[in-house]
């Protein structure tokens, strides 16, 4: 065999190819054939442990976390997308639009109302059981309203948020003394000489009224309206200021329309 390899050289160099190409073969196969018996061995029903019995991998609980994140995050958005659809169909969205469409007449329709509802207020608390409603009354306040209290609001407050747009502490303050020394007083004017007049009484008449009945308004005025004027400033936005405005109104109009209708005031003789 010796001597049929030395007679032909070619088949001595294809045999120890063959024979390094099959050792090598042998060494990366069974590299091959201990992987794929361990993977079998882990696929094996008996060999897996349950899933809520083995530790979770690392992209696993990535995975379950952000997940979990997720979906969180999603019935976080969905509560926010529900609120904010109640507020878009509910009262607030409501007058949010009809103040964008008709700013002057929806506050002035909303003043309206809150003074028929105040002084509706007022005559139940003073009037005797048997004394009727005076509903002319009511209708001069509501007139009231309409026509002066509502438009007033409505710049006032848009003056106000455009001289000292901060929400601040400091322009809070400054709002609320300008509240107090401007519009409070000047309004408070109007209002009884506006309701003396559609009352049938004289020029001298309405400044007597205003000289009996003006101070002692106001300083009540000074007792409540502050803190009315701080919360409205400093939390509320500007376009729902006159809504909010109007509502702290109703308690101080039971009063106020009260003070309006007293009799009239004794002309002083010169």
């Amino acid at each position: 065999m010796a001597s049929a390899f030395l007679k032909n050289p070619t088949k001595i160099s294809h045999f120890l190819i063959q024979r390094q190409f099959n050792n090598r073969y042998t060494f990366n196969d069974s590299i091959k054939v201990h992987s794929f018996l361990c993977n079998k061995m882990q696929s094996k029903p008996y060999f897996r442990l349950p899933n809520y019995m083995r530790k979770p991998r690392e992209h696993e609980t990535s995975s379950i976390f952000s997940s979990s994140f997720s979906s969180s995050s999603s019935s976080s958005s969905s509560a926010t997308a529900a609120a904010t659809s109640i507020s878009k169909f509910g009262f607030v969205g409501w007058y949010l639009r009809m103040i964008k469409a008709w700013p002057i007449l929806t506050k002035s329709f909303t003043s309206a109302f809150i003074y028929t509802a105040a002084d509706l207020s007022s005559q139940t608390i003073v009037r005797q059981t048997s004394e009727p409603v005076d509903f002319v009354r009511t209708l001069r306040m509501a007139g009231y309203g309409m026509v002066i209290l509502g438009p007033s609001l409505h710049f006032w407050f848009n003056f106000v948020s455009k001289l000292l747009p901060g929400r601040d502490l400091f322009s809070t303050l400054k709002k609320m003394v300008m509240g107090q020394t401007i519009y409070g007083p000047a309004i408070t004017v109007i209002f009884f000489s506006f309701n003396a007049r559609m009352q049938g009484e004289t020029s001298t008449e309405i400044v007597s009224r205003l000289k009996r009945d003006l101070l002692p308004t106001l300083l009540s005025g000074i007792m409540y309206w502050p803190i009315c004027d701080f919360i409205i400033f400093r939390f509320v936005p500007v376009q729902l200021q006159p809504l909010m405005s109007n509502s702290f109104s109703y308690l101080w109009t039971i009063y106020l329309t009260y003070m309006a209708n007293l009799e009239k005031a004794e002309i002083a003789s010169c």
